[in-house]
């Protein structure tokens, strides 16, 4: 008898104990389910799957930090007023498990195999430019627009007329080697967003294709790189 109630009390605890919630630091694993359950890939694209309607997330574990990530994922609106991405209101777990996540990609999901493999100049550099993330920081056609804290303007910088400042040459050294933007109150807290270091995972003809890419936008709208602090 004794035996019975000892098994039919395992029988009753073992939905319990499946219900509990899980323990130790969220894992990219727990992030991905959330990301799928979410139906994050409706808008964003990360390897070969996902929609266009937001920017690629590919690399974006590259091109931001985990600090920036989570920030962003608390209130989209209050670090961009204008983007389309709704505030999830996400529990403090789920945002923790969606930002380790994110912060794991890097352009795995390629691959090996990037989407501009077998374009050519200029269009192959717009598909880096589109396809690696730098739109999401940059703008459309390098317009600009979005924000950043602790910066002069509190904006990232414009590429759109960086042919008035930057010779071929002198725009890859940027990229390749990256950027810290300067500090608008030197005593304040440091830019969440900063340029990475491209040359850590795009190939030489990458970035040279990149970079033919933005000096072909020409002077339109918005400050040039040296004016805008880029």
């Amino acid at each position: 008898m004794r035996t019975m109630r000892l098994v039919v009390l395992a029988v009753l605890a073992a939905p319990l104990a499946c219900s509990k919630p899980p323990s130790g630091p969220p894992t990219p694993e727990q992030g991905k389910a959330y990301y799928q359950a979410l139906n994050c890939a409706a808008c964003h694209r990360i390897g070969s799957a996902g929609g266009d309607t937001g920017p690629d997330l590919s690399y974006v574990g590259f091109r931001h930090s985990a600090a920036w990530l989570d920030q962003w994922l608390k209130n989209p609106q209050a670090w961009q007023p204008s983007t389309l991405m709704p505030n999830q209101r996400l529990s403090e777990r789920t945002r923790a498990a969606l930002v380790a996540y994110l912060s794991s990609l890097k352009g795995q999901d390629f691959h090996g195999d990037p989407p501009w493999n077998g374009a050519v100049g200029v269009a192959r550099g717009k598909i880096i430019y589109l396809r690696a993330g730098c739109v999401a920081c940059h703008g459309a056609e390098g317009r600009g627009g979005h924000r950043n804290n602790n910066v002069p303007g509190s904006l990232i910088p414009a590429l759109n007329a960086v042919s008035q400042s930057y010779t071929l040459a002198e725009l890859e050294r940027k990229i390749r080697y990256g950027s810290q933007p300067a500090k608008r109150d030197p005593s304040g807290p440091e830019p969440l967003v900063s340029m990475p270091p491209w040359g850590e995972v795009l190939t030489p003809s990458d970035i040279e294709a990149v970079s033919r890419y933005l000096l072909s936008l020409g002077a339109k709208t918005g400050q040039s790189g040296a004016e805008s602090g880029w």
